[in-house]
């Protein structure tokens, strides 16, 4: 079995669900990645006058 080895088949299971999560993110944080051309274009945003 795989007892010999230190790692069980639960561990491993474990292991390869954690990987392929991380990957999931990854995969989502860089469809959601803004631009910097983006990020740094300035855009008028006249709501902070309202209180004035």
């Amino acid at each position: 079995m795989d007892s010999d080895r230190g790692v069980s088949r639960g561990e491993q299971i474990q292991a390869a669900e954690r990987a392929a999560a991380r990957q999931r993110l990854l995969a989502q944080a860089e469809a959601e990645r803004i631009p910097v051309e983006e990020t740094t274009r300035a855009v008028p945003d006249r709501r902070w006058r309202r209180g004035r």
